[in-house]
Protein backbone atom coordinates (compact mmCIF):
# COMPACT_ATOMS: atom_id res chain seq x y z
CA UNK A 1 0.00 0.00 0.00
CA UNK A 2 2.82 2.40 0.89
CA UNK A 3 4.55 1.50 -2.38
CA UNK A 4 1.37 2.30 -4.33
CA UNK A 5 1.07 5.65 -2.54
CA UNK A 6 4.68 6.45 -3.35
CA UNK A 7 4.13 5.65 -7.02
CA UNK A 8 1.04 7.88 -7.08
CA UNK A 9 2.98 10.69 -5.44
CA UNK A 10 5.78 10.39 -8.01
CA UNK A 11 3.28 10.40 -10.87
CA UNK A 12 1.63 13.49 -9.42
CA UNK A 13 5.03 15.19 -9.21
CA UNK A 14 5.77 14.35 -12.86
CA UNK A 15 2.39 15.72 -13.97
CA UNK A 16 2.94 18.86 -11.89
CA UNK A 17 6.35 19.42 -13.43
CA UNK A 18 4.97 18.96 -16.94
CA UNK A 19 2.01 21.26 -16.36
CA UNK A 20 4.27 23.83 -14.69
CA UNK A 21 6.60 23.79 -17.67
CA UNK A 22 3.62 24.26 -20.00
CA UNK A 23 2.31 27.17 -17.94
CA UNK A 24 5.73 28.84 -17.82
CA UNK A 25 5.99 28.64 -21.60
CA UNK A 26 2.56 30.19 -21.99
CA UNK A 27 3.23 33.07 -19.62
CA UNK A 28 6.83 34.12 -20.31
CA UNK A 29 7.14 36.73 -23.06
CA UNK A 30 10.56 38.03 -24.01
CA UNK A 31 11.70 41.31 -22.45
CA UNK A 32 11.57 43.82 -25.33
CA UNK A 33 13.86 46.34 -23.61
CA UNK A 34 17.00 44.95 -25.26
CA UNK A 35 18.54 47.03 -28.08
CA UNK A 36 17.26 46.06 -31.50
CA UNK A 37 14.20 44.17 -30.28
CA UNK A 38 11.87 47.13 -30.80
CA UNK A 39 12.94 47.18 -34.43
CA UNK A 40 12.21 43.44 -34.62
CA UNK A 41 8.78 43.95 -33.06
CA UNK A 42 8.03 46.64 -35.63
CA UNK A 43 9.06 44.35 -38.51
CA UNK A 44 6.94 41.48 -37.19
CA UNK A 45 3.88 43.69 -36.87
CA UNK A 46 4.35 45.13 -40.38
CA UNK A 47 4.67 41.57 -41.74
CA UNK A 48 1.43 40.64 -39.98
CA UNK A 49 -0.35 43.69 -41.41
CA UNK A 50 0.95 42.97 -44.90
CA UNK A 51 -0.41 39.41 -44.85
CA UNK A 52 -3.42 40.09 -42.58
CA UNK A 53 -2.26 37.62 -39.94
CA UNK A 54 -4.30 37.47 -36.74
CA UNK A 55 -1.50 36.02 -34.63
CA UNK A 56 2.14 34.95 -34.83
CA UNK A 57 4.54 33.20 -32.46
CA UNK A 58 8.30 33.59 -32.86
CA UNK A 59 11.11 31.73 -31.09
CA UNK A 60 14.89 31.83 -31.56
CA UNK A 61 17.40 29.33 -30.17
CA UNK A 62 21.20 29.52 -30.12
CA UNK A 63 23.55 26.79 -28.97
CA UNK A 64 20.61 24.80 -27.56
CA UNK A 65 19.42 27.83 -25.55
CA UNK A 66 16.12 29.62 -26.15
CA UNK A 67 17.15 33.29 -26.37
CA UNK A 68 13.92 34.81 -27.70
CA UNK A 69 10.26 33.83 -27.51
CA UNK A 70 7.30 36.09 -28.08
CA UNK A 71 3.68 36.03 -29.21
CA UNK A 72 2.16 38.77 -31.36
CA UNK A 73 -1.46 39.61 -32.10
CA UNK A 74 -4.39 37.35 -31.32
CA UNK A 75 -4.53 33.70 -30.37
CA UNK A 76 -8.32 34.09 -30.41
CA UNK A 77 -9.56 37.47 -31.59
CA UNK A 78 -13.21 36.75 -30.73
CA UNK A 79 -12.27 35.99 -27.13
CA UNK A 80 -9.71 38.84 -26.95
CA UNK A 81 -7.03 36.26 -26.12
CA UNK A 82 -3.50 37.41 -26.94
CA UNK A 83 -0.94 35.15 -28.59
CA UNK A 84 1.61 33.90 -26.06
CA UNK A 85 4.95 32.19 -26.66
CA UNK A 86 3.49 28.88 -25.53
CA UNK A 87 0.20 29.12 -27.42
CA UNK A 88 -0.10 25.82 -29.26
CA UNK A 89 -1.24 25.51 -32.87
CA UNK A 90 -1.30 23.12 -35.78
CA UNK A 91 2.14 22.75 -37.32
CA UNK A 92 1.03 20.95 -40.50
CA UNK A 93 3.91 19.24 -42.33
CA UNK A 94 6.39 20.10 -39.59
CA UNK A 95 4.77 16.92 -38.22
CA UNK A 96 6.85 15.01 -40.78
CA UNK A 97 10.02 16.03 -38.97
CA UNK A 98 8.59 14.64 -35.72
CA UNK A 99 7.73 11.36 -37.46
CA UNK A 100 11.18 11.08 -39.03
CA UNK A 101 12.80 11.58 -35.62
CA UNK A 102 10.60 8.79 -34.26
CA UNK A 103 11.77 6.48 -37.05
CA UNK A 104 15.42 7.30 -36.26
CA UNK A 105 14.83 6.53 -32.56
CA UNK A 106 13.66 3.06 -33.64
CA UNK A 107 16.67 2.72 -35.96
CA UNK A 108 19.03 3.59 -33.10
CA UNK A 109 17.34 0.96 -30.94
CA UNK A 110 17.75 -1.67 -33.65
CA UNK A 111 13.99 -2.16 -33.97
CA UNK A 112 13.94 -1.37 -37.68
CA UNK A 113 16.22 -0.36 -40.55
CA UNK A 114 15.80 2.30 -43.22
CA UNK A 115 16.21 -0.55 -45.73
CA UNK A 116 13.33 -2.58 -44.29
CA UNK A 117 10.61 -3.30 -46.81
CA UNK A 118 6.94 -2.86 -46.03
CA UNK A 119 4.92 -5.25 -48.16
CA UNK A 120 7.04 -8.37 -48.64
CA UNK A 121 5.90 -11.54 -46.88
CA UNK A 122 7.99 -10.66 -43.85
CA UNK A 123 7.60 -6.89 -44.32
CA UNK A 124 6.66 -4.34 -41.69
CA UNK A 125 3.12 -4.00 -43.09
CA UNK A 126 2.68 -7.39 -44.72
CA UNK A 127 -1.02 -7.39 -43.78
CA UNK A 128 -1.61 -5.04 -46.74
CA UNK A 129 -0.29 -7.52 -49.31
CA UNK A 130 -3.76 -8.76 -50.24
CA UNK A 131 -4.72 -5.44 -51.85
CA UNK A 132 -1.56 -4.81 -53.89
CA UNK A 133 -2.14 -4.50 -57.65
CA UNK A 134 1.32 -3.34 -58.70
CA UNK A 135 3.97 -5.81 -57.51
CA UNK A 136 6.65 -3.10 -57.65
CA UNK A 137 5.12 -1.98 -54.33
CA UNK A 138 6.99 -4.88 -52.74
CA UNK A 139 10.18 -2.83 -53.21
CA UNK A 140 9.00 0.09 -51.03
CA UNK A 141 11.30 0.68 -48.06
CA UNK A 142 11.14 2.88 -44.97
CA UNK A 143 13.70 5.20 -46.56
CA UNK A 144 11.58 5.51 -49.71
CA UNK A 145 8.72 6.81 -47.58
CA UNK A 146 10.95 9.25 -45.71
CA UNK A 147 12.34 10.65 -48.97
CA UNK A 148 8.98 10.75 -50.84
CA UNK A 149 10.27 8.07 -53.24
CA UNK A 150 7.69 5.32 -52.66
CA UNK A 151 5.89 5.78 -56.01
CA UNK A 152 2.70 7.38 -54.68
CA UNK A 153 1.34 9.99 -57.09
CA UNK A 154 -0.78 12.71 -55.49
CA UNK A 155 -0.95 15.11 -58.43
CA UNK A 156 -4.47 13.99 -59.41
CA UNK A 157 -5.64 14.35 -55.81
CA UNK A 158 -4.05 14.05 -52.39
CA UNK A 159 -5.92 11.20 -50.66
CA UNK A 160 -5.08 12.56 -47.21
CA UNK A 161 -6.87 15.83 -48.07
CA UNK A 162 -9.64 14.39 -50.29
CA UNK A 163 -11.59 12.16 -47.93
CA UNK A 164 -14.93 12.69 -49.66
CA UNK A 165 -13.40 11.98 -53.07
CA UNK A 166 -11.70 8.82 -51.78
CA UNK A 167 -14.97 7.56 -50.30
CA UNK A 168 -16.83 8.10 -53.56
CA UNK A 169 -14.09 6.79 -55.86
CA UNK A 170 -13.49 3.59 -53.88
CA UNK A 171 -17.06 3.04 -52.66
CA UNK A 172 -16.25 3.42 -48.95
CA UNK A 173 -19.18 3.67 -46.52
CA UNK A 174 -17.24 5.06 -43.55
CA UNK A 175 -14.66 7.77 -43.06
CA UNK A 176 -11.29 6.18 -43.92
CA UNK A 177 -8.22 6.25 -41.72
CA UNK A 178 -4.66 6.03 -43.00
CA UNK A 179 -4.81 2.25 -43.27
CA UNK A 180 -8.04 2.35 -45.30
CA UNK A 181 -6.57 4.96 -47.64
CA UNK A 182 -3.39 2.91 -48.05
CA UNK A 183 -5.44 -0.12 -49.11
CA UNK A 184 -7.21 1.98 -51.71
CA UNK A 185 -4.00 3.45 -53.15
CA UNK A 186 -2.26 0.05 -53.24
CA UNK A 187 -5.10 -1.21 -55.46
CA UNK A 188 -3.80 1.21 -58.12
CA UNK A 189 -0.53 1.21 -60.05
CA UNK A 190 2.43 3.14 -58.66
CA UNK A 191 3.59 6.21 -60.58
CA UNK A 192 7.19 5.00 -60.68
CA UNK A 193 9.44 2.25 -59.36
CA UNK A 194 10.29 3.00 -55.69
CA UNK A 195 13.55 4.89 -55.29
CA UNK A 196 13.82 6.05 -58.93
CA UNK A 197 11.92 9.35 -58.66
CA UNK A 198 10.29 11.61 -56.08
CA UNK A 199 6.77 12.96 -55.57
CA UNK A 200 5.92 14.78 -52.35
CA UNK A 201 3.56 12.49 -50.43
CA UNK A 202 1.45 13.09 -47.35
CA UNK A 203 0.30 9.48 -47.60
CA UNK A 204 3.90 8.29 -47.25
CA UNK A 205 4.25 9.88 -43.81
CA UNK A 206 0.82 8.66 -42.74
CA UNK A 207 2.10 5.17 -43.64
CA UNK A 208 5.21 5.80 -41.51
CA UNK A 209 2.81 6.47 -38.63
CA UNK A 210 1.37 2.99 -39.23
CA UNK A 211 4.91 1.56 -39.27
CA UNK A 212 5.62 3.10 -35.87
CA UNK A 213 2.39 1.62 -34.49
CA UNK A 214 3.18 -1.82 -35.91
CA UNK A 215 6.75 -1.93 -34.61
CA UNK A 216 5.95 -0.56 -31.15
CA UNK A 217 2.48 -2.01 -30.55
CA UNK A 218 1.37 1.44 -29.36
CA UNK A 219 -0.68 4.28 -30.76
CA UNK A 220 1.42 6.64 -32.87
CA UNK A 221 0.66 9.67 -30.68
CA UNK A 222 1.36 8.08 -27.31
CA UNK A 223 4.56 6.39 -28.46
CA UNK A 224 5.94 9.60 -30.00
CA UNK A 225 5.06 11.57 -26.88
CA UNK A 226 6.81 9.09 -24.56
CA UNK A 227 9.84 8.22 -26.72
CA UNK A 228 10.54 11.40 -28.70
CA UNK A 229 8.87 14.46 -27.22
CA UNK A 230 9.21 13.91 -23.47
CA UNK A 231 12.90 12.90 -23.72
CA UNK A 232 13.40 16.14 -25.66
CA UNK A 233 11.66 18.14 -22.91
CA UNK A 234 8.42 18.73 -24.85
CA UNK A 235 5.26 18.14 -22.80
CA UNK A 236 2.52 20.06 -24.63
CA UNK A 237 2.43 18.53 -28.11
CA UNK A 238 -0.58 16.52 -29.32
CA UNK A 239 -2.43 15.27 -32.36
CA UNK A 240 -5.07 17.92 -33.03
CA UNK A 241 -8.79 17.72 -33.64
CA UNK A 242 -10.85 18.62 -36.68
CA UNK A 243 -13.36 21.05 -35.20
CA UNK A 244 -13.41 24.14 -33.00
CA UNK A 245 -15.22 22.12 -30.33
CA UNK A 246 -12.18 19.79 -30.19
CA UNK A 247 -9.70 22.60 -29.50
CA UNK A 248 -7.05 21.66 -26.94
CA UNK A 249 -6.25 23.68 -23.79
CA UNK A 250 -4.01 26.57 -24.85
CA UNK A 251 -4.70 26.02 -28.56
CA UNK A 252 -5.31 29.04 -30.79
CA UNK A 253 -8.27 29.71 -33.06
CA UNK A 254 -7.54 29.29 -36.78
CA UNK A 255 -8.47 31.77 -39.50
CA UNK A 256 -8.47 30.54 -43.11
CA UNK A 257 -7.61 32.81 -46.01
CA UNK A 258 -10.33 35.36 -46.71
CA UNK A 259 -10.25 34.32 -50.37
CA UNK A 260 -10.70 30.61 -49.59
CA UNK A 261 -12.57 30.58 -46.29
CA UNK A 262 -15.09 27.76 -46.77
CA UNK A 263 -15.08 24.17 -47.99
CA UNK A 264 -17.29 21.12 -48.19
CA UNK A 265 -17.08 19.15 -44.97
CA UNK A 266 -14.47 16.42 -45.35
CA UNK A 267 -16.82 13.59 -44.27
CA UNK A 268 -19.19 13.82 -47.21
CA UNK A 269 -22.04 15.44 -45.30
CA UNK A 270 -22.51 17.96 -48.09
CA UNK A 271 -22.35 20.86 -45.64
CA UNK A 272 -20.28 23.99 -46.22
CA UNK A 273 -17.96 24.66 -43.28
CA UNK A 274 -15.15 26.95 -42.18
CA UNK A 275 -12.18 25.47 -44.08
CA UNK A 276 -10.09 25.35 -40.88
CA UNK A 277 -12.75 23.42 -38.97
CA UNK A 278 -14.06 20.42 -40.89
CA UNK A 279 -12.55 21.06 -44.31
CA UNK A 280 -9.90 18.36 -43.76
CA UNK A 281 -9.46 15.32 -41.53
CA UNK A 282 -6.56 16.67 -39.47
CA UNK A 283 -6.62 13.80 -36.98
CA UNK A 284 -6.21 11.18 -39.73
CA UNK A 285 -3.06 12.91 -40.97
CA UNK A 286 -1.19 11.71 -37.88
CA UNK A 287 2.54 11.95 -38.62
CA UNK A 288 1.99 13.64 -41.97
CA UNK A 289 0.43 16.80 -40.56
CA UNK A 290 -1.59 16.25 -37.40
CA UNK A 291 0.61 17.66 -34.61
CA UNK A 292 -0.19 20.72 -32.50
CA UNK A 293 2.74 22.44 -30.76
CA UNK A 294 4.18 25.75 -29.56
CA UNK A 295 7.15 27.54 -31.09
CA UNK A 296 9.36 27.21 -27.95
CA UNK A 297 8.77 23.45 -27.73
CA UNK A 298 9.59 23.02 -31.40
CA UNK A 299 12.82 24.90 -30.70
CA UNK A 300 13.47 22.48 -27.84
CA UNK A 301 12.84 19.52 -30.15
CA UNK A 302 15.23 20.83 -32.80
CA UNK A 303 17.85 21.38 -30.10
CA UNK A 304 17.59 17.68 -29.27
CA UNK A 305 18.42 16.52 -32.82
CA UNK A 306 20.92 19.12 -34.07
CA UNK A 307 24.24 17.59 -33.05
CA UNK A 308 25.07 20.42 -30.64
CA UNK A 309 26.66 18.91 -27.50
CA UNK A 310 25.14 21.35 -24.98
CA UNK A 311 21.71 19.71 -24.88
CA UNK A 312 21.94 15.92 -25.17
CA UNK A 313 20.47 14.70 -28.44
CA UNK A 314 17.75 12.04 -28.33
CA UNK A 315 19.13 10.32 -31.44
CA UNK A 316 22.65 9.19 -32.26
CA UNK A 317 25.20 11.32 -34.06
CA UNK A 318 24.91 8.88 -36.97
CA UNK A 319 21.16 9.46 -37.16
CA UNK A 320 21.57 13.25 -36.99
CA UNK A 321 24.03 12.96 -39.89
CA UNK A 322 21.63 10.73 -41.85
CA UNK A 323 18.77 13.20 -41.39
CA UNK A 324 20.81 16.22 -42.49
CA UNK A 325 23.02 14.74 -45.20
CA UNK A 326 22.83 16.72 -48.43
CA UNK A 327 22.93 14.82 -51.73
CA UNK A 328 21.50 17.22 -54.32
CA UNK A 329 18.44 19.38 -54.93
CA UNK A 330 16.53 16.42 -56.40
CA UNK A 331 16.77 14.30 -53.22
CA UNK A 332 14.56 14.94 -50.22
CA UNK A 333 16.28 14.65 -46.81
CA UNK A 334 14.80 12.60 -43.97
CA UNK A 335 12.02 14.63 -42.36
CA UNK A 336 13.42 18.04 -43.32
CA UNK A 337 12.29 19.71 -46.54
CA UNK A 338 15.77 21.05 -47.32
CA UNK A 339 19.27 20.67 -45.85
CA UNK A 340 21.27 22.79 -48.28
CA UNK A 341 24.68 23.37 -46.63
CA UNK A 342 24.76 27.00 -47.81
CA UNK A 343 21.32 27.83 -46.39
CA UNK A 344 20.93 25.46 -43.45
CA UNK A 345 18.01 23.16 -42.63
CA UNK A 346 14.40 24.01 -43.31
CA UNK A 347 11.02 22.46 -42.51
CA UNK A 348 7.76 24.09 -43.58
CA UNK A 349 4.09 23.34 -43.09
CA UNK A 350 0.76 24.75 -44.30
CA UNK A 351 -2.86 24.01 -43.53
CA UNK A 352 -5.99 26.14 -43.83
CA UNK A 353 -5.41 28.70 -41.08
CA UNK A 354 -1.83 27.64 -40.28
CA UNK A 355 1.69 28.34 -41.49
CA UNK A 356 4.75 26.85 -39.78
CA UNK A 357 8.45 27.34 -40.45
CA UNK A 358 11.58 25.95 -38.83
CA UNK A 359 14.81 27.42 -40.19
CA UNK A 360 18.19 26.36 -38.81
CA UNK A 361 21.03 28.49 -40.17
CA UNK A 362 24.50 27.07 -40.93
CA UNK A 363 25.83 28.54 -37.66
CA UNK A 364 23.18 26.56 -35.73
CA UNK A 365 20.83 29.42 -34.89
CA UNK A 366 17.23 28.21 -35.11
CA UNK A 367 14.23 30.43 -35.93
CA UNK A 368 10.67 29.19 -35.63
CA UNK A 369 7.57 31.02 -36.84
CA UNK A 370 4.00 29.80 -36.35
CA UNK A 371 0.88 31.66 -37.47
CA UNK A 372 -2.82 30.95 -37.00
CA UNK A 373 -3.95 32.56 -40.26
CA UNK A 374 -4.03 31.38 -43.85
CA UNK A 375 -3.11 33.57 -46.83
CA UNK A 376 -4.07 33.59 -50.49
CA UNK A 377 -0.57 32.30 -51.28
CA UNK A 378 -1.24 28.94 -49.62
CA UNK A 379 1.91 26.78 -49.34
CA UNK A 380 3.87 29.39 -51.34
CA UNK A 381 3.58 31.71 -48.34
CA UNK A 382 6.40 29.70 -46.71
CA UNK A 383 8.86 31.36 -49.09
CA UNK A 384 7.83 34.79 -47.84
CA UNK A 385 8.09 33.62 -44.23
CA UNK A 386 11.58 32.30 -44.91
CA UNK A 387 12.66 35.65 -46.36
CA UNK A 388 11.05 37.47 -43.42
CA UNK A 389 13.07 35.36 -40.97
CA UNK A 390 16.27 36.23 -42.83
CA UNK A 391 15.50 39.94 -42.49
CA UNK A 392 14.67 39.63 -38.79
CA UNK A 393 17.85 37.70 -38.05
CA UNK A 394 19.97 40.48 -39.56
CA UNK A 395 18.23 43.02 -37.30
CA UNK A 396 18.97 41.30 -34.00
CA UNK A 397 21.93 39.01 -34.67
CA UNK A 398 24.27 41.04 -32.43
CA UNK A 399 21.71 42.29 -29.92
CA UNK A 400 19.88 39.22 -28.56
CA UNK A 401 21.19 38.49 -25.06
CA UNK A 402 22.94 35.31 -23.98
CA UNK A 403 20.21 33.67 -21.90
CA UNK A 404 18.11 30.51 -21.82
CA UNK A 405 14.32 30.75 -21.58
CA UNK A 406 13.85 26.98 -21.70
Amino acid sequence: MRRKSLICALLALVCFRASSQDMNLRLRNFDSSYPGVEELDSRVLSFMREWRLKGLSLSVARNDSLVFSKGYGWADEEASESMRPGSIMRVASVSKLITAIGIMVLVDRGELSLRDRLFTEDGLLSEFRDCIRDTTAYAITVENLLRHEAGFDERRFDPMFSTEQVMKHYGLKKIPGAGDILRCILSERLAFYPGTDKRYSNLGYAVLSLVIEKVTGRSYESWIQENVLEPAGCFDMHIGGNYLSQRLPGEVRYYPSETNATAREYNGSGRTVNRSYGGSNITALQGAGGWVASAPELARLVSSVNGCPILKDIISAESVADMTRYYDESTYPLGWISVNPDEGWTRTGTLAGTTALIRVFPDGECWIVLTNTGTWKGPAFSRHTKEFVGECREMVYYSLPAQNLF
